[in-house]
């Protein structure tokens, strides 16, 4: 147990150290994490057995040659795009979002060391030299967040797009 409260108290301490933009960066952080699990189970587990009932559907067709077959073809194409799509383009929203936040954290965090200026004077550096490294922690914390989505993003976008292509040739006409 001390453990996980000596965690928890490293975790607050980081947070309160970059201030409320570093929470709502957080936060931002578990929603998108939420979301690339959402998108990763689906595309590995409930696509494949969608794609499997869109191509018994397809092979039970008799007619696969007419222009009625073909549109009746890249409708079910369109579908499955829309289903493969779905939240991809939230993912990119959220991730190009967390530089902008840490940006904003560190602007608020040079404000207040402006203000710790326009108090103290620049009589102590060391003063200075601890709000500056405090305000750019939000910096750190978007570009890094920023950076495990995009890898993880870009990687389910190449998959969608790898099934949405095996789908199509699977969906011939014979």
């Amino acid at each position: 147990m001390s453990w996980f409260s000596n965690s928890f108290y490293l975790i607050e301490r980081f947070i309160y150290s970059g201030g409320p933009v570093l929470l709502g960066i957080g936060l931002l952080l578990l929603l998108l994490w939420i979301l690339m699990i959402e998108r990763g189970f689906y595309l590995f587990v409930h696509f494949p057995i969608y794609q499997k009932q869109m191509l018994q559907q397809w092979l039970a067709r008799d007619d696969k040659t007419s222009w009625y077959a073909l549109q009746i073809r890249q409708g079910k194409l369109a579908q499955a795009s829309m289903r493969l799509k779905q939240n991809m383009d939230f993912l990119n929203a959220l991730i190009t979002m967390f530089p902008l936040l840490g940006l904003l954290g560190t602007v608020s965090g040079m404000i207040q060391v402006f203000d710790v200026v326009a108090v103290h004077g620049t009589g102590n550096p060391r003063l200075l030299a601890s709000g500056i490294s405090l305000a750019t922690i939000p910096t750190m914390a978007g570009l890094v967040c920023a950076l495990s989505g995009l890898f993880i993003y870009s990687r389910l976008q190449s998959h969608a797009k790898k099934l949405h292509a095996q789908l199509a040739l699977k969906l011939v006409s014979k």
